[in-house]
């Protein structure tokens, strides 16, 4: 018997060990992959699978989603990626969240669920990768916060333009004067085409693999119906605000709240008026939303037909913000930028000058966040403040009138109408 051989007998493993397994070769060693489960694996949710993926210090073990189809089409995905049977299935996030071996989540169900899957998965000390937005009220959005607060655990919220080039080069000219003194954000969000009528349909029974009692979770009880809940479910105000908030809004609420340099707060004073869908549909799909904080910036938040003829001049052909200064302004959108002077386009930031996290991919930021316990770039006050600001213009539309805010109480002022919209009641067992 040779040397190493017989030393590997007596220790009782072998000599040999392969590179991969040590991280060498360009692999990392599976005690040092972030073991991640995944929650809501439908048409943003899978698109999160196949990206995290890729990450090669990541290692995805376990699927949730309450459609069967959509959970046995992701663990396939997985199985065949890592080339073995190793991805566990879960109707119920919570079986999931229980389990020890899990150190982060990707959260992309629809948006009712996401402050009560945060809140468990907090508790139960798993960092979260969490699609927008942080939750359907202001109380939900407290409610997460203080929750990956107390815990100590790693959130990055799914804006992922903070990652973006343009939108971050635009953040550190504007955060180093070099526009002057920013005084209006005006967005143009997805939005402002009503479209054809979509009726109420017939109830029917879900079909066979799909959990409807989970999937409306907290939301007022509704008898199922196919159109409910197809993408049709986003324009529907007991799951979320439409294109104000999730399904595109704060994307661009977001931006103007990093460029203001109010992350960490919020507007004192919001005037909105809206459009109503009238049918199975009932949240605002053309809207003009000014805010105004305590720093004297303007933010003005339209649809995005509403901001074409607002400001014809940027040729608005998607989703996109306007920042303007007293010395010049800055158009950026995700297909790039315009400044005027023209010249801003080509400023390079001092080392010396303030700078925001840099981050070319969302994902990863989020990752090197957990291993580093430094902010990422979308963090858990950032993702608060800019829901807070898109409540604020669903709810002033709703009353029709100017509201004053505390950013400090995290309240209306003087309004128990309005304060009474901050919270919404769940359907039992339910609750914050």
């Amino acid at each position: 018997m040779q040397r190493r051989q017989f030393l590997g007998a007596v220790l009782g493993f072998p000599m040999i060990v392969p590179a991969r397994a040590l991280g060498r070769a360009g692999a990392v060693a599976p005690s040092d992959k972030i073991v991640m489960g995944m929650i809501g694996v439908g048409g943003m949710g899978s698109g999160h699978v196949r990206g995290f993926l890729q990450q090669p210090d990541v290692r995805v073990v376990a699927i949730c989603d309450v459609r069967k189809e959509a959970r046995d089409k992701a663990r396939d995905m997985v199985d065949a990626r890592y080339g073995d049977k190793g991805c566990a299935t879960y109707n119920d996030f919570r079986e999931l969240l229980a389990r020890t071996d899990i150190d982060a989540v990707m959260i992309a169900t629809p948006e009712h669920w996401h402050a009560l899957i945060g809140i468990e998965a907090a508790r139960r000390g798993k960092h979260m990768y969490y699609e927008k937005p942080i939750g359907v009220s202001v109380a939900e959005a407290k409610a997460i916060r203080e929750a990956v607060k107390r815990y100590g655990v790693v959130f990055q919220l799914g804006t992922q333009q903070r990652s973006d080039r343009a939108y971050r080069h635009t953040c550190e000219l504007i955060l180093n004067g070099r526009i002057g003194e920013l005084k209006t954000v005006m967005i143009g969000s997805a939005g402002g085409n009503r479209g054809p009528r979509i009726p109420e349909e017939p109830a029917q029974k879900p079909p066979e693999g799909f959990d409807y009692d989970m999937w409306l979770g907290p939301a007022p009880w509704v008898d199922y119906t196919p159109e409910r809940v197809s993408r049709t479910w986003m324009m529907i105000h007991d799951y979320g605000l439409g294109c104000l908030s999730g399904a595109w809004g704060i994307h661009d609420v977001d931006i103007a709240q990093w460029v203001a340099g109010c992350d960490d707060t919020t507007p004192i004073e919001t005037e909105a008026t809206g459009l109503f869908y009238d049918d199975i549909r009932d949240v605002a799909y053309s809207w003009t939303a000014e805010h105004r904080y305590a720093n004297g910036v303007r933010v003005i938040h339209m649809d995005l037909e509403t901001a074409k003829k607002r400001a014809q001049q940027f040729h608005f052909g998607g989703m996109a913000s306007v920042m303007f200064g007293t010395e010049g302004w800055i158009y950026v959108s995700r297909q790039g930028m315009r400044t005027h002077p023209e010249r801003l386009m080509h400023e390079i930031i001092k080392p010396h000058e303030k700078k925001v996290i840099k981050s070319d991919n969302h994902r990863r930021n989020f990752l090197d966040a957990i291993r580093t316990r430094q902010q990422p770039i979308s963090n858990i006050d950032a993702a608060a403040h800019g829901e807070m600001v898109c409540q604020q213009a669903d709810i002033a539309m709703r009353l029709g009138r100017k509201l004053r805010w505390d950013p400090v109480k995290e309240e209306f002022v003087d309004d128990p109408e309005a304060n009474r919209m901050l919270a919404r009641s769940m359907r039992s067992p339910w609750r914050l």
